[in-house]
């Protein structure tokens, strides 16, 4: 039983560290991107990958944000990565999505991107080109915010409470934290189902 309460213990514990107004001013920024005719970008790997796709879901059908994510279509991203390399996969698609100042790259992402020790590097490569055109940059990351937290808009740290579960704490919490701004009275448009139902 100890690992269970001490892994809720940790989450309670992130729950209390995290800074609200970083996630407010997050709210912000899509309300800012949407009054623009603006869209969101989600890019992830891995669990976050995950996240990116189910964060699609919500943005588009609850915000009512036109929202994307490569992994959504697995031919598209597999051919780049075949014929481009993995490094590159993000931006290619980026390019080809026709990013632009009005939009908004959000970054999903346990460590950011790390430039020194060559972690998250296609991240790091879609993080620059947004940078370079003036789109928005979002994230919700954890560890120290790597590459993302030094360019970001607006970014939500999770905070570390333990080295040991950094990994499952950050996925996790992403969702807790997109599910709040998706549901945020300023963003939601269209009401969720078991909400509606008496």
């Amino acid at each position: 039983m100890s690992y269970t309460v001490d892994y809720m213990a940790e989450a309670k514990n992130i729950i209390d560290k995290i800074n609200y107004t970083a996630i407010d001013r997050l709210i912000e920024k899509i309300d800012g991107v949407r009054k623009s005719g603006g869209r969101l970008f989600f890019l992830g790997v891995g669990g976050s990958a995950a996240n990116a796709s189910h964060a699609v879901n919500d943005f588009r059908k609850i915000a009512q944000i036109e929202s994307y994510t490569p992994g959504d279509n697995v031919s598209e991203l597999t051919a780049r990565v075949n014929d481009n390399g993995w490094d590159s996969v993000f931006i290619d698609w980026l390019k080809g999505s026709k990013l632009n100042k009005k939009d908004a790259l959000f970054i999903l992402s346990v460590g950011g991107g790390n430039q020194q020790k060559n972690v998250s590097v296609n991240l790091i490569k879609a993080l620059q080109y947004a940078k370079e055109i003036g789109a928005g940059i979002l994230g919700i990351v954890g560890r120290d915010g790597g590459f993302t937290a030094t360019v970001a808009d607006a970014c939500v740290i999770v905070p570390t409470v333990n080295s040991s579960t950094v990994t499952p704490h950050t996925e996790a919490f992403q969702a807790v934290i997109w599910h709040l701004i998706v549901s945020h009275p300023l963003l939601r448009l269209s009401e969720m189902k078991w909400e509606a139902v008496k």
